[in-house]
């Protein structure tokens, strides 16, 4: 995990008290210097224990730091890792005029075209993107029509000269795993998990579409309330997107 404790390092004001925890049912958001958010992850295998890893210190989380719960992201655990990937989130003070104004399917639309391309993660996008790349395979934990499953991974990914990855895979620590397989690719991370920091792109990722929380109030009644992220899309969250180019701008 040698990227997500690099990321660890690299935050400021880890001694910033925990503010606000709010675990929902899809999203997760936590407050210290500002409001971060990640997927609400849980192990999809229908065996899996759920009382086996409970959240250490659940119902004490305010009264830890910052750099406690964004340490969290390094647990087994994805519901732990969940709260700890939304905490490194809400330390990262994203410099807006180093990001663009557009979404994962415009980059992937625009560096895809006509080529062959992976999505890891089944986004609402893999329809729209198929029309416009030469070849577009989509691997996922959660099957759906048309997916492979993961294990797919080392034999497609290295044929794609464009991958995408789910920032999920932070949370179930197998972004490194994944990147292995994609040295000559151009890579996206995306998702609201996705942290917006430049540190990334020193592991060979080109492009990070991720969220900024602009309204925290707003933005935790409707995680609170279950809100998938189409549902909180447009309430107090702003898309953007940071590139290997524009990471660079001083």
């Amino acid at each position: 995990m040698k990227i997500l404790n690099e990321l660890i390092a690299s935050l400021k004001g880890r001694e910033t008290p925990v503010r606000g925890v709010c675990a929902g049912a899809f999203w997760t958001a936590v407050t210290t210097r500002f409001t971060g958010l990640a997927t609400t992850y849980r192990d999809a295998d229908p065996k899996h224990d759920i009382h086996a890893c409970p959240v250490q210190d659940a119902g004490s989380l305010l009264g830890k730091t910052a750099g406690e719960l964004a340490d969290y992201a390094l647990a087994d655990d994805t519901v732990s890792a969940s709260l700890g990937l939304a905490a490194i989130n809400s330390l990262i003070e994203t410099d807006e005029a180093r990001c663009l104004e557009k979404g994962a399917f415009e980059i992937l639309a625009e560096q895809g075209r006509g080529r062959d391309v992976a999505v890891v993660g089944h986004f609402p996008f893999v329809d729209k993107l198929r029309v416009v790349t030469r070849n577009l395979w989509v691997i996922e934990k959660r099957l759906h029509p048309g997916d492979l499953p993961e294990s797919e991974a080392a034999r497609i990914l290295p044929r794609c000269e464009v991958v995408c990855l789910t920032g999920t895979t932070f949370i179930n620590h197998t972004l490194e795993d994944l990147l292995a397989f994609c040295r000559d690719s151009y890579v996206v991370l995306t998702g609201p998990t996705s942290p917006l920091s430049p540190l990334l792109f020193e592991f060979g990722i080109d492009a990070i579409c991720g969220t900024r929380v602009v309204h925290a109030e707003e933005v935790v009644r409707y995680v609170s309330q279950a809100a998938n992220f189409r549902q909180i899309h447009g309430h107090g969250v702003r898309l953007l997107t940071m590139t290997r180019e524009t990471g660079k701008m001083s």
